[in-house]
């Protein structure tokens, strides 16, 4: 797992930094979970992963309310020597504003001192669902990535079989381009991925014979889209003679990233045969199985029944 920048947090979830003394440029989130340090205020640092953000919430705050003074900076002072060096930012919620003295220990162990509006436990999930975007593990593959009714479609191939024109073609029928020709795909979950484009090709589309062609500057913001879930592999291939084609569908093939595996379709390619057509159909079909209706099996049931009323 990578790490992002503290100010990009910051950024994101419009902190307000309550320690601008303290030279945050180089300083980096590295784990997408979040922490509460309720037990490490009492005094219990088992298990305490002090390289995770650290949330201050109306529960932490009252409970150290309850000490005098001398007692709430001792244990800030212990939390703060424990987490020396590791911890990356202690976030105050609901504008719980810290004492100077308490801003003033973390800033003498180099810890950034945060503070936000938000609700304690929006805060967090927001947070998380974000850092475990970023922090996703991620990898490059060479394709397309469209999104076909709700569908995310990666179509794969060699080089020049069609991957582009065919994305070109869904774009036009009303679908929405993710990324062309470079997918990003990371894994955010345990059963999800997540496919979006590197910043220098996005909204680029790259069509031999014409060049290079801007998506949303052609055909309107609508036709393209930042991120998309890969729930299906379309894969590319040159038709061949006394090649066997999957004709039925009854086994589902898969092509597995990041340890996830994704059901993939492959796709003979012959002149005359309307590739946005199948690629919608493609999605739509995948789209019904996921529902509970296969055609493929109901087809099998008839033919069954036929042979057994014979």
């Amino acid at each position: 797992m990578g790490s992002i920048k503290l100010q990009e947090l910051i950024e994101r979830m419009n902190l307000t930094n309550l320690s601008p003394q303290l030279d945050i440029t180089d300083a980096v989130v590295s784990e997408s979970q979040v922490n509460r340090p309720a037990l490490q205020l009492s005094g219990y640092f088992e298990h305490f992963d002090s390289r995770r953000v650290q949330v201050m919430g109306n529960v932490e705050v009252s409970y150290m309310e309850t000490f005098d003074k001398a007692t709430r900076l001792e244990r800030y002072e212990e939390l703060f020597e424990r987490g020396e060096h590791d911890i990356p930012c202690i976030v105050f919620c609901r504008n719980l504003t810290p004492e100077q003295e308490v801003i003033d220990a973390a800033v003498k162990h180099n810890i950034p001192v945060l503070l936000t509006d938000r609700m304690t436990s929006e805060f967090m999930a927001s947070t998380i669902r974000w850092l475990n975007v970023k922090l996703a593990p991620c990898i490059s593959i060479h394709g397309v990535l469209v999104d076909v009714y709700g569908e995310g479609l990666l179509i794969i191939g060699e080089s020049g079989v069609g991957k582009s024109e065919a994305a070109l073609e869904l774009i036009r029928r009303g679908h929405r381009l993710v990324t062309d020709d470079v997918v990003e795909i990371k894994r955010v979950s345990d059963e999800t991925l997540i496919g979006s484009s590197p910043e220098v090709t996005k909204n680029f589309i790259e069509l031999r014979g014409i060049g290079i062609i801007d998506v949303k500057t052609l055909f309107g913001v609508e036709c393209v889209k930042e991120t998309m879930n890969i729930n299906l592999v379309v894969k590319l291939e040159e038709w061949k003679d006394g090649t066997n084609f999957d004709r039925v569908g009854l086994d589902e093939e898969y092509m597995e990233f990041l340890g996830i595996k994704v059901v993939c379709q492959t796709i003979p390619i012959r002149p005359g045969r309307n590739l946005a057509v199948i690629c919608e159909t493609a999605a739509v079909n995948h789209r019904q199985k996921k529902m509970g209706y296969n055609a493929t099996k109901e087809l099998y049931k008839r033919v069954q029944n036929n042979l057994r009323r014979g």
